[in-house]
C-alpha cells in the first residue's frame, strides 16, 4: 500500500514540472532523458530480472523508430522478381503500434535463436544483430533513406473536446506524453515481475539449473520476456521518431546500449526505481553541466561518477538507498519496543515498598 501511495505521488509530482518549472529548454531535455529512461526500463526486464545481458538492445530502439516511422510516411520498395511492396501512410497511432509490434517480433525472433546459447555467446549474437541493423538502415537508401536521414515525421496526436485531433509539438505536451508512456511501461513491469511469469524468471536468474529441475521452461519464459523488453524498447524507438521527427542509422549506435546499461547498473538492476533514478542522473548530468566545465571534464566527471558508485554502492542507488531506510526502521521499531519496558521498570521500582 505504502509503494502504491508513493508511487502515484511521485507521478503528480512530475507530472507537474511543466506547470511550476516550465522552461522549454529543460522540458525537451527532460523529455529526451525520459526516452532513454523507458528504454533502460525495458533492458532492465531483460538484465535485472533474468539475467541476461544484451549488448545488442538499441537494435529493438531503432527497429521500433523505423518501423513507427516508415508506416506514418508511407514508403514502396522494390522486392525483386517484379514485386513492389506499397504501404500508404498509416495514422500516427497505429503506426506507434506497428513499431511496438515489429520490435518485439524481432525480439521473439532473437529471443528463439539464441537462447539456446548462453553467457558470452548470447551478448555477442545480440551485438552482431545490432550491427546487422545498423547496416541495413544505413544502406538500404531505397527503404530508410540511409545517412540522409528520414524527416517530416508525422508528431503524435491527441484529441481534445474543443480542437478535435491535435498534434502533440509543444514542449510541455512531449513532456506529458513521454511521462504517460513511461508510467504505463512501469505499470506493465511492475505486474509482470509480481506475476507467475516473473516470479519465474527471476527464479531462472537466482539459479536455473535448479528452476529447470523444478520444472519451469527456461527458454519459454526466457523469449517471452526479450519479447515484452524489446517491445518496451520499441515503444521508446517509436516514441523518441515522433518527437524528434528526423532519424537515422545513428539511433542504432552501440552508445546508447552503454548508456542503458550504465542507467540500469549505477540506480539498482532488477529494482523497479533503479533505472529511472540512474536514468534521471546519467541522462540530465550532460546536461546539468553544459556551460559549467569544458566539454572534455564534462566525461570524465561522468565517469568518475560512475566509478565512485560502483565501487561504493555496487548494487546501485536504490539498493542501497533501501538498506539504509530498512536499518532506519528497524533502529526506529527497537526504541519504540525499549520504551515501554523503561516505563514499567520505573513504575514497579516507584510503586516498591522498602
Amino acid at each position: 500500500m505504502l509503494r502504491t501511495i508513493v508511487f502515484i505521488l511521485t507521478c503528480v509530482l512530475l507530472a507537474l514540472v511543466p506547470v511550476i518549472y516550465p522552461d522549454p529548454y529543460t522540458l525537451s531535455v527532460v523529455g529526451v532523458a525520459g526516452i532513454m529512461i523507458i528504454a533502460a526500463m525495458s533492458l532492465n526486464l531483460l538484465l535485472g530480472f533474468t539475467g541476461q545481458l544484451s549488448l545488442g538492445h538499441v537494435a529493438f530502439f531503432g527497429i521500433g523508430a523505423y518501423a513507427s516511422a516508415l508506416t506514418s510516411l508511407g514508403f514502396d520498395v522494390y522486392l525483386g522478381f517484379g514485386q513492389t511492396l506499397v504501404v500508404t501512410p498509416k495514422p500516427v497511432w497505429v503506426a506507434f503500434v506497428i513499431g511496438i509490434i515489429a520490435a518485439a517480433a524481432s525480439g521473439w525472433l532473437i529471443g528463439r535463436l539464441s537462447f539456446k546459447v548462453r553467457g558470452a555467446y548470447f551478448v555477442i549474437v545480440t551485438i552482431c544483430f545490432a550491427q546487422v541493423m545498423r547496416l541495413v538502415s544505413l544502406n538500404w537508401v531505397d527503404l530508410t533513406e540511409g545517412p540522409m536521414a528520414l524527416s517530416a515525421i508525422a508528431p503524435l496526436t491527441f484529441w481534445s473536446p474543443t480542437d478535435g485531433i491535435v498534434n502533440i509539438t509543444s514542449k510541455t505536451g512531449i513532456y506529458w506524453l513521454v511521462l504517460s508512456v513511461g508510467i504505463v511501461c512501469y505499470v506493465i513491469i511492475a505486474g509482470f515481475v509480481y506475476s507467475r511469469v516473473g516470479r519465474a524468471a527471476v527464479a531462472l536468474r537466482e539459479n536455473e539449473t535448479l528452476a529447470r529441475s523444478i520444472g519451469i521452461r527456461v527458454t519459454h519464459y526466457l523469449v517471452l520476456t526479450t519479447l515484452i523488453s524489446a517491445g518496451m524498447a520499441g515503444a521508446a524507438g517509436a516514441l523518441y521518431a515522433h518527437t524528434v521527427r528526423i532519424i537515422d542509422p545513428d539511433v542504432f549506435l552501440f552508445i546508447y546500449t552503454i548508456t542503458m546499461v550504465i542507467m540500469v547498473i549505477a540506480g539498482g538492476k532488477g529494482t523497479l526505481a533503479g533505472p529511472v533514478i540512474g536514468g534521471m542522473i546519467f541522462g540530465l548530468m550532460p546536461e546539468m553541466l553544459r556551460g559549467v566545465v569544458a566539454p572534455e571534464v564534462q566525461w570524465i566527471l561522468y565517469g568518475a561518477l560512475m566509478i565512485v558508485i560502483l565501487l561504493f554502492l555496487p548494487k546501485g542507488i536504490v539498493p542501497a538507498f533501501t538498506l539504509i531506510l530498512q536499518r532506519l526502521s528497524k533502529g526506529l521499531k527497537a526504541n519504540q519496543s525499549k520504551q515501554p519496558t523503561e516505563i514499567i521498570s520505573t513504575k514497579t521500582l516507584v510503586g516498591t515498598k522498602p
